[in-house]
């Protein structure tokens, strides 16, 4: 028989869902918004005519099928779902890694504004942005907001206050290793600001600070994961897509990554943002406060109650290429001079690369820590490069990639740095 759910737990719906078939993606969602308690109870306090903001993946002008962006069948469930519930009031936005390329254009590419202006919902305004002060934060005391989420913190305490439907992609990442529900709200910053938060908080740990401040800030009310088709390796735009036959949900963000680090046996210790979320409060993620709510496993009863680590027994890969290494957990500090030569460097694969320049666009620093040679061929001053990889991030032509020296493998090996 299934367990009994443990309320005091924070609950993440897994549901095994084959393809991006329509009727079996919408199914998979909505089941899995169910296990986790029904939109009625998820959205209570929430008035009908109250604006919820759909808050898909939209890093780059990529197709679907590169498994870069939230796939648009996982959007249109969620929407659907949302407007039989009653909630006709419904926008979408991100801001785009690269601000020039913008919301509608990049959601054009990504088959999102297609399902969305079927369904009649709206981009909303993430084109300009608004300053925000975060008297809470522990690191960021100010955001600039694109608009649309400017306006839905203003009326947080407001009778008709909306919310944010956070609605990610299972990917890896370099400098934080994964990217799930906690670090896709960074699309809620305005524009090239991101790029100052890079260079603001330059390494992983303090960069996920930041953004666990963030989520105390804006808040989202549902978190879904689209990962029936993931990307591993080179992420977040970068990798190769992979099948994971999964969607995740839950209210907690910090729980729902959790499981997916437990899914592709990645202990979420390593991952900044999930220690940086849970000490600032944002969510749990520890496997004694997490329940997991199966559907769909085969042999496994539908409703079953596990662990994070029955969970990965039963659907996860241990084969999926993510950082899995102990690298720049703490010790790495005590190398000193050494620790320099134990980052990982971004480097160019020349034969790939068109000479589009988007990695020197990108590069949060003046002056840039990359340029195009007279060949229009990137070359690095790794001096001032701060590691955040900024520039792999956005290459479409997925040309960059990033390495670590021999005596980094060596050290993170045997070391266990």
């Amino acid at each position: 028989m299934p367990k009994e759910i443990n309320r005091e737990k924070s609950t993440v719906a897994l549901v095994r869902c084959e393809s991006y078939d329509r009727e079996a993606v919408k199914d998979a969602v909505g089941k899995a918004i169910q296990m986790i308690g029904g939109l009625d109870e998820i959205l209570a306090g929430i008035s009908a005519e109250s604006l919820l903001l759909l808050k898909p993946n939209l890093l780059a002008k990529a197709p679907a099928e590169r498994a870069c962006t939230t796939h648009p069948e996982v959007f249109r469930a969620a929407a659907e779902l949302l407007q039989e519930a009653g909630r006709a009031n419904l926008k979408y936005g991100d801001s785009p890694g690269n601000p020039l390329y913008g919301t509608e254009k990049t959601a054009e590419v990504c088959g999102i504004k297609a399902a969305a202006d079927e369904l009649g919902i709206p981009a909303g305004d993430f084109e300009s942005g608004v300053d925000v002060e975060y008297a809470a934060g522990r690191y960021a005391k100010k955001f600039t907001l694109c608009s649309e989420v400017a306006e839905l913190i203003a009326q947080q305490d407001h009778a008709k206050a909306g919310g944010i439907i956070n609605i990610c992609k299972m990917k890896t990442h370099q400098l934080e290793r994964v990217t799930g529900a906690v670090k896709n709200t960074f699309g809620c910053v305005y524009g090239i600001n991101k790029a100052a938060f890079h260079a603001q908080f330059p390494t992983a740990e303090a960069f996920a600070k930041m953004i666990a401040d963030l989520n105390g800030l804006v808040r989202p009310k549902l978190h879904i994961m689209d990962g029936i088709v993931a990307m591993e390796g080179n992420g977040p735009g970068s990798g190769d897509p992979k099948e994971m036959h999964v969607i995740l949900a839950s209210t907690d963000p910090v729980a729902l990554d959790a499981l997916f680090c437990h899914l592709i046996y990645l202990d979420p210790k390593l991952v900044a943002t999930q220690t940086a979320a849970m000490e600032a409060g944002v969510g749990r993620g520890a496997d004694d406060d997490v329940a997991v709510i199966a559907c769909g496993l085969p042999m496994i009863p539908d409703g079953t109650v596990m662990t994070m680590e029955e969970a990965a027994l039963k659907c996860g890969d241990r084969n999926f290429d993510v950082q899995r290494g102990r690298d720049y957990c703490g010790s790495a500090r005590m190398l000193g001079p050494l620790a320099k030569i134990l980052e990982k460097k971004p480097y160019v694969l020349l034969d790939r690369c068109v000479g589009c320049g988007i990695c020197v666009d990108s590069c949060p620093l003046d002056p840039k820590a990359i340029r195009l040679g007279p060949d229009r061929k990137p070359v690095y001053d790794h001096r001032s490069c701060i590691k955040c990889y900024c520039c792999q991030e956005m290459c479409p032509e997925k040309a960059i990639n990033v390495k670590k020296s021999f005596l980094a493998r060596l050290a993170d090996r045997s070391w266990r740095i």
